[in-house]
């Protein structure tokens, strides 16, 4: 990852669309960045995002309130001062998806 991480925030959900419920409530509840999702399989879909502490909490917590409305939720994360290598593992999505 080019920047450090203050913060990362990751939600799990059951189905696609609960996730873009989950991602579009995080970003307009707080100052975050996704940086990108992962098909985990049997339906499960992870995104993740960054930013500082406080903003990635209040963002993850208001995520999962607006997906749960949708489907199910199955967990959430925060990490503060995730270490360096912690991007190595993290899936990235281009614009195009690919």
């Amino acid at each position: 990852m080019a920047k450090a991480m203050e913060a990362l925030g990751m939600i799990e959900t059951k189905g696609f669309v609960c996730l873009l419920e989950a991602v579009d409530t995080m970003l307009k509840a707080a100052n975050v960045e996704i940086i990108g999702w992962d098909k985990v399989g049997s339906g499960l879909v992870t995104g993740f995002i960054i930013g500082g502490v406080v903003a990635v909490k209040a963002a993850v917590d208001a995520g999962a309130q607006g997906a749960s409305k949708l489907g199910t939720v199955v967990s959430v994360e925060v990490i503060p001062r995730p270490h360096e290598d912690i991007a190595g593992v993290i899936p990235r999505r281009t614009k195009s998806g690919k």
